[in-house]
């Protein structure tokens, strides 16, 4: 049998799904005090020896995940991960694939993230802070606006959530660049570009939306050479993680007026401290971390996590699988 470490939540959700697929797997419950229990049996910690592990949403930021984490780290015949995560720069990924796991990571965001970054652009090109101001002080405000419509989006990082991204956009009109590494063509895209290119694009980007994985090649992307060629208007919008920009670099340009506005989801420091001078700052809007929590969210991620668990005992290829040296790089 397949041994799955799992948290006990997640496997009450999932229990009525399993499938004739999962005969193969048994599961350790990892529950909020750290006890492992196997069927009716607490499993003491060195007798846990799990195979598999599934970081399930609600493990985010809960002692859980440091139990799970310990757990997998001390297992002598770890295969395979499924993380909740769509990125893999927490290092606790890199200490499991250095230990010979598999790492497969989840597309569950990209519907509650597409939507986000569409609320968020549409409220500022719609002006909205503006015309609540106006309700506020029952003001029968008439404020032009700028449309998407024919606004062009520049989407550094073309996985799942850029795609979905993309989509939306375009529903409404807009004429999508997509950015990648392995270039070529994309049905969700206008055109596709390889990330050399980026810096060339920039100048025609109405929007840029920041979806690319952070990594060695990715940290500080968004520097003061990024920022100095972008478009007068443009907004910028980072739901991928808070070390893609220098932020110091960002706040200069901001008060310059360039970009425009920037809608942020991540930071370097998370919670943001109550000092940060981004809380305030008239050309931005920010969230807390909160892109992807959709009310689909967990629904979707128990899929995700369904799907590979059939494929993982039926010896399939896995979905979503991150490339080992791609995790593993300095």
């Amino acid at each position: 049998m397949t041994r799955i470490l799992v948290h006990e939540p997640a496997l009450r959700r999932i229990q009525t799904r399993l499938g004739a697929e999962a005969r193969g797997a048994e599961f350790l419950r990892l529950d909020a005090a750290g006890t492992i229990r196997l069927g009716d049996r607490e499993v003491p910690r060195a007798e846990a020896q799990p195979e598999a592990g599934w970081m399930s949403p609600e493990m985010f930021g809960v002692p859980a995940f440091r139990d799970w984490t310990s757990l997998l780290l001390e297992a002598p015949e770890l295969k395979w991960v499924q993380s909740a995560a769509a990125g893999f720069d927490n290092p606790v990924f890199k200490q499991l694939v250095a230990k010979g796991a598999r790492l497969t990571t989840n597309t569950a965001q990209s519907v509650s993230i597409a939507e986000y970054v569409l609320w968020g652009v549409l409220d500022h090109l719609q002006r909205g802070p503006e015309r609540r101001t106006a309700q506020r002080g029952h003001d029968w405000a008439r404020l032009r606006y700028r449309e998407i419509a024919g606004s062009r989006w520049l989407v550094i990082g073309f996985g799942a959530i850029g795609q979905a991204i993309a989509v939306r956009a375009a529903a409404f009109g807009a004429r999508i660049t997509g950015v990648r590494r392995s270039g070529g063509a994309h049905p969700a895209a206008e055109a596709i570009a390889t990330p050399d290119r980026t810096l060339a694009r920039l100048p025609e980007a109405d929007v840029v939306v920041l979806a690319v994985p952070l990594s060695p090649t990715t940290e500080r992307l968004v520097d003061k050479a990024f920022l100095a060629v972008m478009k007068p208007g443009s907004v910028l919008v980072n739901i991928g993680r808070g070390d893609l920009v220098d932020e110091a670099a960002l706040l200069e340009a901001l008060d310059r007026g360039l970009p425009e506005h920037a809608l942020l989801d991540v930071f370097h420091h998370e919670p943001l401290p109550p000092e940060s001078p981004f809380w305030d700052h008239p050309r931005v809007s920010l969230t807390g971390h909160a892109s992807a929590l959709g009310d689909g969210f967990v629904r979707r991620s128990d899929e995700v996590f369904l799907a590979n668990l059939g494929r993982y005992l039926g010896g399939q290829p896995l979905l979503n699988e991150a490339r080992r040296e791609d995790v593993l790089a300095e």
